[in-house]
This record gives structure tokens, sequence and C-alpha cells, in this order.
């Protein structure tokens, strides 16, 4: 099976949100991400038993939570034309150089 690029999920991404009508105003959708940590941080919680869900309250996968996230994310990568495969390869690079002796 071939998995899709990030540019390829940005597109995917951009399609669903045009046919919703487009996107929301930078700062809803950067609310949105805001929230999206906040539900994966309550199930990271329920995970390790730090703070219990009440049992009206659904159970969702960090998984589930994580691409939330993550789709938020490139909901904002979109809005402002942000190329997220060169963006994270140029972090990826500036790790690998600030941190390569900061971990021995």
């Amino acid at each position: 099976m071939i998995e899709k690029t990030l540019k390829q999920i940005q597109k995917d991404v951009d399609s669903l949100i045009t046919d919703f009508g487009g996107y929301w105003p930078p700062l809803s959708m950067l609310a949105s991400v805001v929230e999206e940590v906040g539900e994966l941080s309550r199930e990271i919680n329920a995970k390790v038993n730090i703070k219990h869900k009440k049992a009206s309250e659904p159970t969702n996968s960090i998984g589930e939570e994580l691409a939330d996230t993550v789709f938020s994310l490139i909901c904002l990568a979109n809005h402002y034309k942000v190329d997220l495969t060169l963006e994270l390869k140029n972090v990826l690079e500036k790790y690998r150089k600030r941190d390569k002796n900061r971990f021995n």
C-alpha cells in the first residue's frame, strides 16, 4: 500500500474544507487547535489515571485526538499557504544541529 505524502494530505484537507464552505477565520482555527489539544490532554490524563473521566464522558482514543489536532493544524497551515513538508524538513534539520550533543 502506498501512503499519502503530507502534501497530498494537505490537499485532501483543503478539498474537504472547500466542500464544507471554506476555512474559518484564523483565530477560530487556532481555538480549534487549542480545543483539540485539550481533548488530547483529557484522554492522556484518563489513560494514566491522573484525572478519571465521568461515566457519562465518551472515551476517545489518543490516536483520534492526535489526528484531530493534526487536522486542525493542517487547516491553519493551508490557510497561510504553509508547505508543511518543507517546514518539517527544516525543523528536523534545526533540531539535528541544535541538539546533536544535548542528550549525551
